[in-house]
Formats: C-alpha cells, structure tokens, sequence
C-alpha cells in the first residue's frame, strides 16, 4: 500500500473533492476533521461552525427531546425582564427557570405578563388558583393553605400573576422555581401555565408557592415580562422549548 503525503488536496476543476466512489469506504486515522460545514452524501447540512465553537444550522436530527435552552436573561438592579422572541409554535410546551431572584425591597412579590403583540403592551385577561406551604425557622409557624388573595377569578384581570410573594432583600435571601406554559402560540385555545416557586421570606421563613391557570385568549401569545410588585431585582431567568 502506497503512502501520499501532502498539505494540500484541491479538486482539479470546481470546488468539490470527492475521495473514493460510490460504496468505498474512507477511513481518516487523524483524531480530528477540521471544516466550518458539514454535510451528508445528500448535500444537506447537518451543522455549521463559525470556527470558534458555535454552531448553527443545526439539523433537527440533533436536537434532543426534552428540554432546550433558548435564552438566557439576566436581571442586576433591573425593573423587568422581558422576553419577546423564541416563542412560537416550534415547541408545544415553554419552561422558564427562574434562578436567585432578589428584590431591592423587603418583603415584595414577584410576577409575571403576558402579550399578544410582541411586547407593545401586556396585561392578558386571566383565571387563576393558588396554595401555599410555610414554614419559619422558629418553628412556631406551619401552614398549609389556599393563598385567598393571590389568584385571580374569571372578571379581566390584568395586573401581574404572582410567582412567589413576601421575598425578604438580604443578601442571602432569593426565591427559585419553573413556570410551565402550554401552546402559548395556539390560535384555537386558552393559554394553560402552572408554576411552583420557593422563597426565603422576609420573615425568616420557607414558602413553598403553587399556581395554576390559564390566560383567557385564543390569541397566540408571544412575549412576557417578569417584574417585581414594587421595585427592582437581581436573577437569572431561562426559557427552555419542550418536545
């Protein structure tokens, strides 16, 4: 068996270079294939590299089910944030992850919005449940409760749907949780969400918060806000798409 040794091969006309034909099998001993753009025996592209590590085109074969990170929004000393792409009908179901979001005031909620046009304005009509579980560290309270006052009832409703409430604004004091939403680009149905969130209290206290609901359009909606009851705060919100 002969041995080529080169640094360059080039096609001798056009831009293509085939090695082997039809049915042969090439075998690369190299630990590596460097190109921007790979393709199969069809020509269709499986994914492309910027030659920095970042991909795109990326063929759907590859894509995984379950959750996918879409975007990633950071909050430091923000009044909102709000998240006005990504959301369509390439995925039927939508979770954000909201991660170490501390208020600038004691003892304030957190919330969210909902629109049909983009993010020009928010405030869908909705119907809403919710419950809660409380424990302090004195261990004097321990609640299991309906959270009267922090649902919403059929009438149109528009102010902000609670996330979690009473966050205290210590350096060590946050809430976390998942918001699930269901086919927010359906034109046919309500907009279905549940969500559950912890809190560190202001008053030194685990609040284990539960909501469900549903925005009361059939528009499609397409973006939302997130935002304090009052004042501004810190965190990391995640929009992933579910297969």
């Amino acid at each position: 068996m002969g041995i080529l040794r080169t640094k360059t091969i080039e096609p001798a006309t056009g831009s293509t270079l085939t090695l082997g034909a039809s049915g042969d099998t090439i075998t690369v001993s190299s630990d590596s294939i460097k190109a921007n753009t790979f393709k199969d025996a069809g020509g269709n592209t499986l994914f492309t590299s910027d030659g920095a590590g970042t991909l795109s085109s990326v063929n759907s074969g590859f894509v995984p089910y379950g959750p996918v990170l879409i975007s990633t929004s950071t909050a430091s000393g923000s009044s909102s944030i709000e998240i006005t792409s990504g959301i369509d009908s390439t995925y039927d179901e939508y979770m954000f992850v909201f991660t170490d979001i501390n208020p600038a005031t004691d003892n304030t909620d957190f919330g969210f919005q909902t629109s049909t046009n983009g993010g020009s304005s928010y405030g869908v009509s909705k119907v809403t449940t919710s419950f809660y579980a409380k424990h302090n560290e004195a261990d004097s309270q321990t609640t299991l409760s309906y959270a009267t006052g922090y649902d919403y009832p059929g009438n149109p409703d528009t102010e902000k749907q609670w996330i979690a409430w009473q966050i205290g604004n210590d350096s060590d004091e946050s809430c976390s949780g998942i918001i699930h939403i269901h086919s927010p680009s359906s034109t046919t149905y309500v907009k279905h969400f549940y969500l559950r969130a912890n809190t560190y209290g202001a008053s030194v206290e685990a609040l284990d918060f539960f909501a469900a609901g549903y925005w009361n359009t059939t528009s499609a909606i397409n973006a939302f806000r997130f935002a304090m009851f009052s004042g501004n705060f810190d965190g990391v919100i995640q929009m992933y798409g579910i297969k």
